[in-house]
């Protein structure tokens, strides 16, 4: 049974109206904030414990600058929308979320901050569609977030991603709230836009304090980095947002003989890969020959039908797909300037090589 109980109320840190950006990023470094949490939980899209235990270190990757140059846009418009994505859910919900621009702590854990969008309480007593009742006075919190429409899908059914989920969840923990509603834009449009909710449950709450209690005692404040326990993609961007690109210059690395084995084991995985490989590109050759005699038949349609004995019916799409590309050569030619002014080289993912080195005869 969970031990957590209705207790103090949060405590009251600073006002975050018109403060600087700098000076918010100050207040966030001295603990941990609802959009951290994910991380830490090890479920967040976008960066790793080690990401994160850096930026409350302080300390700054080689390509964070570049990182932040790429998706200010993105952010910035999230932010400025916070306010419309927060009255059309008022409109289609006849409730009435309202600012409170200060920053916050959990009264028994300092260090769980909490800056939440809004608020809003019921009125009345209200029964949800799931069946739920908030009664008249409960005081709930709305986040509000945007999106674009290739990520709707993740919100149907009154889903709510897990990152944003954990965010909801340590704000209800530091502010005493028990529920906590979402709420997306997918477009200009109104009819693109979702909006769902969590309440508290104690038995994640404990789970998730004491995964931030560990992070930030036995990490940030004993200044040990995190170990990497996230997917391969997400460790290997944070290693070279960390470090920055390879430098051909560099001096070259003796590897210890612990690596040896590791190595032996990534030419075991690149071998096994290579013999699926040639597996998989079996089918997708007898695929296209049956793809082929079906196109053939069709000639210039873009769909067919097919009925079988057993009732089953088919349905045969062959649609052209039109894609904005870019004579390079041809731009360079006609004109170099703008070619020189736009086309720039950006460093990609590094081509990471394993080969064995030729016995020197002896």
């Amino acid at each position: 049974m969970s031990t957590l109980a209705k207790r103090k109320p949060a405590v009251e840190l600073t006002s975050v109206k018109d403060m600087s950006r700098e000076d918010w990023l100050d207040w966030r470094r001295k603990g941990i904030g609802g959009s951290d949490v994910a991380a830490i939980m090890g479920c967040s899209p976008w960066g790793t414990a080690r990401d994160l235990y850096y930026k409350k270190k302080g300390i700054k990757g080689s390509l964070e600058d570049e990182a932040d140059s790429s998706n200010w846009v993105a952010k910035e418009v999230g932010h400025l929308l916070e306010p419309l994505v927060a009255k059309i859910f008022a409109v289609k919900t006849g409730f009435k979320p309202y600012e409170i621009q200060k920053m916050f702590a959990h009264p028994d854990y300092p260090f769980m901050l909490a800056n939440v969008d809004f608020f809003f309480e019921f009125e009345e007593d209200i029964t949800m569609p799931d069946g739920t009742v908030f009664p008249a006075g409960t005081r709930a919190i709305l986040e509000c977030k945007t999106s674009i429409l290739h990520n709707k899908e993740k919100w149907e059914g009154g889903a709510i991603p897990v990152n944003y989920e954990y965010q909801g969840r340590h704000y209800m923990s530091v502010m005493d709230v028990d529920v906590v509603f979402f709420a997306c834009l997918f477009s200009n449009n109104e009819n693109d836009f979702v909006w769902s909710y969590v309440t508290r449950d104690m038995g994640i709450e404990e789970d998730m304090i004491a995964a931030q209690v560990d992070f930030w005692q036995n990490h940030v404040e004993a200044g040990v980095e995190p170990p990497y326990t996230e997917g391969a993609d997400l460790v290997l961007q944070s290693i070279r947002n960390h470090f920055g690109h390879p430098d051909k210059d560099a001096g070259e690395v003796e590897l210890t003989l612990a690596f040896a084995d590791t190595l032996v084991e990534y030419e075991h995985l690149r071998d096994k890969k290579s013999k699926a490989k040639k597996a998989v590109d079996s089918i997708d050759e007898e695929m296209k020959k049956i793809q082929a005699t079906i196109i053939e038949e069709m000639e210039t349609s873009a769909k067919a039908t097919c009925k079988g004995d057993d009732g089953i019916e088919f349905i045969i799409t062959n649609n052209p797909i039109l894609r904005d590309d870019v004579d390079k050569d041809g731009l360079k030619a006609q004109y170099p300037q703008v070619f020189e002014k736009f086309v720039v080289k950006k460093p990609s993912s590094p081509r990471f090589t394993v080969k064995r080195a030729k016995k020197k005869a002896s």
